[in-house]
Formats: structure tokens, sequence, C-alpha cells
């Protein structure tokens, strides 16, 4: 019943239908009980007036015996043009000259009419023309009916109430009932959608329910689509998996069968060294440009081929590794690689110990140094950090230079994803773009995680790594 549910707008709807009906039916029968009463009424008053007019003896100017005890209270009677009583109790009271006044004006007609007499109410009266042009008014009191339509209405607003609180509580509890198949039905998809389906051998083991997965019902039709929707994703999935197998494998089987012969031409560009003063220039350069493609490509290579081993399982050698000593190190490797750069690094004075394998997260960390080292202009700052946050140590890699676009900051851990646009590049050679996507892949076979934020005149990478023992 929360807001903007279907249970709730089902209920509300019913309910409000509902009273509408029941609202209807009572003010059609407030109106019926009307009617009749008003025509027992005109009966009523048609008889007396019959009994009266047909009573009457002697001058004009005298009044007929309106009956004896018994007779209806509030009877008028009244002869326009010479005088009247009503009746209260066993006695004829005189009528007011306002009540007269009214009276006076009444034309005659065949149908009873409702009046309203000063200080007597509402009356219903027929106006009777009889011998001697004479017209007799007759009128008994509303009082008896209005009361009857009151305590009718009253009865009937009550009766009202109640069904619609009855509707609302029989309401709630069928949509509840008819809606537990889709509650079931959501509460199955919402498990799928926490299944992790982005990469490796995924197995999708939820499914709908039989009973909710009936052709008969239209919840079941749903559920069985869903069903179906389920299979063709698995086997998607299954499919998928099975393709980036293949992929891997003849990644990882043609980085192997690259590196020999690419070994050979590295060597054989080396040896042409010595004899390169006497070749033609263009032969020269050739040769130098040869050399240096082929150790780009070794490079590319060797990113590759680990990025393959890491794909395929944890290709790490997890142990105790102090933090403080190896990130001292690779901020004094990058000292040297990078003298033109202002290079800082805080630590704690304790020990930091995380369960690593050494020769790779020392890789990482010396990708981020060079990353920074390589992408901002002379003279830029580099601050490497060390702290503890909870379970975690996290280390980070800050610099002042001009930032990662907008554009691809969200995708620098994936393959080949370059920033040479606005990160300026200061090495000779070019990226593989394959550095940050290693740095994503071994962080993620320690159980850690990396993350950027960037923005002009301040990028910061964080790595985050579970401390040994924790």
């Amino acid at each position: 019943m929360a807001p903007g549910t279907l249970s709730r707008q089902l209920v509300l709807r019913v309910t409000a239908l509902v009273a509408v009906v029941a609202i209807l039916l009572s003010a059609l029968t407030a109106l019926a009980m009307r009617q009749i009463l008003l025509g027992q009424l005109d009966g009523q008053l048609q008889a007396t007036a019959s009994r009266l007019i047909n009573s009457g003896r002697g001058p004009v100017g005298r009044f007929p015996d309106a009956g004896g005890p018994g007779q209806a209270q509030g009877l008028l009677w009244y002869v326009q043009g010479q005088g009247g009583f009503v009746q209260v109790e066993d006695t004829h009271g005189v009528l007011t000259d306002a009540v007269m006044e009214r009276l006076e004006g009444l034309e005659p007609s065949r149908q009873p009419a409702d009046v309203r007499l000063p200080s007597l109410g509402d009356y219903r009266v027929i106006t009777q023309q009889v011998g001697g042009g004479r017209v007799v008014i007759t009128g008994l009191p509303m009082a008896q009916v209005t009361a009857s339509i009151f305590a009718i209405v009253a009865a009937t607003a009550t009766l009202t109430l109640l069904a619609i609180l009855i509707a609302f509580l029989a309401a709630r509890s069928v949509v509840e009932r008819s809606l537990r198949p889709l509650a079931r039905l959501a509460g199955t998809a919402t498990q799928v959608s926490a299944l992790d389906l982005r990469s490796g051998e995924v197995a999708v083991p939820v499914r709908v329910d039989e009973r909710d997965a009936d052709p008969r019902s239209e919840v079941g039709r749903v559920g069985l689509a869903f069903n179906h929707m389920l299979d063709n994703v698995e086997g998607a999935l299954a499919a998928r998996q099975r393709s980036e197998t293949k992929v891997r494998q003849f990644v990882a089987d043609a980085s192997h069968e690259l590196r020999n012969p690419l070994a050979a031409i590295r060597g054989y560009a080396e040896l042409t060294r010595r004899e390169r003063a006497e070749t033609p220039e263009t032969t020269a350069h050739a040769l130098g440009r040869i050399e240096s493609e082929s150790i780009r490509m070794s490079r590319l290579v060797d990113d590759l081929l680990l990025l393959a081993r890491l794909d395929a399982g944890p290709a790490i050698a997890s142990g105790p590794t102090v933090l403080n000593s190896l990130l001292a190190d690779a901020v004094s490797d990058a000292r040297a690689a990078g003298p033109d750069h202002l290079w800082s690094l805080a630590m704690p004075q304790d020990e930091v110990v995380a369960r690593a394998d050494r020769h790779r997260l020392h890789q990482v960390v010396a990708n981020l140094l060079a990353n920074a080292r390589t992408h901002t202009p002379a003279g830029t700052r580099v601050e490497a950090g060390l702290t503890v946050a909870g379970p975690e140590a996290v280390i980070t890699v800050r610099d002042d230079g001009p930032g990662v676009p907008p554009d691809i900051v969200d995708h620098v851990f994936e393959r080949f994803t370059r920033a040479e646009t606005s990160r300026v590049r200061r090495s000779g050679t070019q990226s593989t773009g394959l550095g940050l996507a290693i740095v994503s892949a071994v962080m993620e076979a320690h159980g850690g995680s990396v993350s950027v934020e960037s923005r002009p005149g301040a990028t910061c990478f964080t790595l985050r790594i579970p401390l040994a023992g924790r």
C-alpha cells in the first residue's frame, strides 16, 4: 500500500467506485422514501379535505367540526376571505395575520403543494374551489415526513460509510492476494538484477516458480515470458563467455608466438648499429624506426600476455607485503626517471602490511607514477600517499597536471583508452592504452579496487587493497 504502488491504486479505485455506487443508492433510496411518504400524506390530505368540505353546514362563516380527539395535530383549515383555524391538540387555534396573508395568495389547484407558513413551518396543502365560489385550503404539517426523511438519510449515511469501510478492507485483502504472484515475480526480477553479469562464467539460477508461470492468467503469462527471457539471457551469457575465452586464448597464443619474432627483429636491428655510420642516412633512419617500433610492439605484446593471464585467473602470488618500502622504491625510481617533476611522498611511520604480490603491486604503482610523469608537463607536482582506512590500505597518486578529459574519465581503465588530447605526453613512444587496464586487472586480482577523480589541475588515482590478516 505504499504510494505509487499498483495495489494502492487498485484498492483506492475499487473503494471509490463502491463509495460512488453506495452514495447514489442512498440518495435514490432517500428520494424514493420521500415520494412514498409524500404520497401517503397526500392521500391523507385528500381524505381529510373531502371529509371537512362535505361536513360543512349553516352560514358561510361557520366552520365545520375538525373532528374529535385523535385527529392529526396541526390540521389546517382555511376559507379565503373568511378565516380558518389550525388544530392544536383538541382545540382550534386562531391563525395569525401573516399566515392568513400567505394563504390568501394561493390559487386553486387539484394537486397538493408545499407551503412554508410563518410560525407554523412547512405544510402540505391542497387549495380547492367549492360551492358558492368559496376557496377552501386544507393542510397537514410536513414535520413527520421531514423527520422520517432525516432518519432515513442518517441511517443510509451510516450504512454507506460502513459499506465503504467494508469495501476498503475487502478490496485490500483481495488485491493483496491477487497481486502476490506479481510480487513474487518482482522479487525474482530483483534477485536477477543483483547478479553480477559483467564478465566471467555467469549462471542465472533464479526462475519464476511454476505456479506463477501459468499461461491461463495474465501474471502467469508474464512469468512464463520472464522465464523464457532468463533462458535466453543465460544462453547469451554462455555464448559470450565462450567467445571471450576464445578471444583471450587467441590473444595469449598470438602474444606468445609474437615474442620470438619480435625479439629477433629487435636483435637484428640492434646489430645494425655497428654499421649505421656507413649506411645511407635514410637507411639508418629506417633501421632506427624498426628498432624503436619493435621495442614498442614487444612491450605491447607483454602487456597483452599479462592481461590474458589475469583474465584466465588470478596470476598473482600473494603474501604479506610492506607497502611503505614498496611505495618508497617506486617513487625513487620515478624521481630518477623524471627529474624535471616535483616528487613527494607521504606515509605513516608504522609499517602498513597488505596481502599482495609485491612484484605486481609494484608494477601497478610504477604504472601510475609513469602515467603521471609522461602525461604531464615538466614542473608538475606528483605526490604519492599511503594511509589506512578500516580493513584496507589506501595508496594515492596525485598530480596538478591538466587532468583527464571528462568524456573519457569513466573509461580510463578500459583497454586501449588514451588521453593524450589533454594530458601532454612527453615520451617519444606512443602509449599502448593498456597501462591503466593492467592496473585495474591486477587490483581486481588482489581483491582490491582502483578509482580516479580528475579535473584541470588535480588528478588523483586511488588504490585500495585489503590489509594482511583482514
